[in-house]
């Protein structure tokens, strides 16, 4: 009993942490939204942690190798986490970090929804409720018709469900092959995507964009000095160190225990927000978020109940 304490305290220490880390790149990748293209951030972010994986692969003892017999499918899941992230960036570089990262915690609700027809598993209806309540909290927060409605929203929605569909596809490959090989072939996707990203937008005019979401997805490749290249690269190592912190997290205690912990994004969104850029959430993100969460919370807790009881 006293291992399983300690095991959930450090699981704790672990998941905080990695939400911090995670914050702190996002707040980096905003700040740099301004003068860069979001391929070009995407591309610093994945040299940088390719020392990380390496010394991990090293330390795992298999050398540099990541072979798989189960690579198209570590590729096709690479492809869609890709798509996902660069549409959570997008996102934040036209709206607030609180207000894109409430509108991501739907992606729990997108794997219970989709939990049904994708895996064959049966959704409870304290699941359907908690969907409902959490889209709902999106509805409020982005107010669709009401002449405030922020078009990035839809991007923060678009990378829920496409870390949804990523996470729904990592489940079996989870048990199938290590997590620092599927992340090594994750970082080799989101790098070649960044580059074709580049490509394109280099080679071919598609006239100007307007929208800083668009502007953020298509300015050409900018060089940058001293300071903006330590920040890039800097983000990259958040981003390879939270991935540690989560998967040791998960690691070392049971998801229903460790996934609540993760909504503390929210406190550090609306710090970086406030600190960083002046955001402060309004009245009607501050409630839909909460209900956004709330209902991710109740959704977990009672999931876990649930299992107890069966189990």
């Amino acid at each position: 009993m006293r291992l399983q304490s300690d095991n959930r305290t450090l699981a704790t220490l672990c998941v905080l942490s990695g939400v911090g880390l995670a914050s702190a790149q996002d707040a980096v990748v905003k700040y740099m939204s301004s003068g860069y293209p979001a391929y070009e951030t995407l591309l610093f972010r994945c040299v940088a942690t390719v020392p990380v994986i390496l010394f991990i692969l090293w330390r795992a003892g298999r050398g540099w190798s990541i072979a798989t017999p189960f690579l198209p499918r570590v590729l096709l899941r690479g492809v869609i986490l890709a798509g996902a992230y660069l549409c959570f960036v997008l996102s934040i570089a036209a709206m607030p970090i609180a207000n894109a990262v409430a509108i991501y915690f739907t992606m729990p609700f997108f794997v219970a929804g989709l939990a049904g027809p994708l895996l064959g598993e049966r959704v409870r209806l304290h699941r359907w409720l908690a969907i409902i309540t959490g889209f709902i909290g999106v509805l409020i927060m982005v107010r669709p018709g009401a002449g405030v409605f922020e078009p990035a929203a839809v991007f923060a929605l678009l990378s829920a469900l496409g870390y949804a569909v990523g996470q729904m596809l990592g489940r079996p490959l989870s048990q199938q092959v290590p997590p620092i090989i599927i992340a090594a072939w994750q970082n080799i996707v989101y790098a070649a995507v960044a580059a074709a990203v580049g490509l394109l937008f280099n080679s071919v005019d598609f006239g100007g964009f307007t929208h800083p979401s668009l502007v953020f997805l298509s300015r050409p490749w900018v060089w940058p000095g001293p300071f903006d290249a330590a920040l890039l690269l800097g983000h990259g190592v958040l981003a390879a160190c939270a991935l540690l912190s989560f998967i040791n997290a998960y690691r070392l205690a049971e998801t229903n225990f460790v996934a609540p912990f993760e909504y503390s994004a929210m406190i550090w969104a609306v710090l970086f927000g406030y600190f960083l850029f002046g955001d402060f959430p309004d009245l009607y993100t501050w409630v839909g978020a909460a209900t956004v969460v709330a209902a991710g919370i109740f959704m977990i807790l009672r999931d876990r109940q649930l299992d107890r009881s069966l189990g």
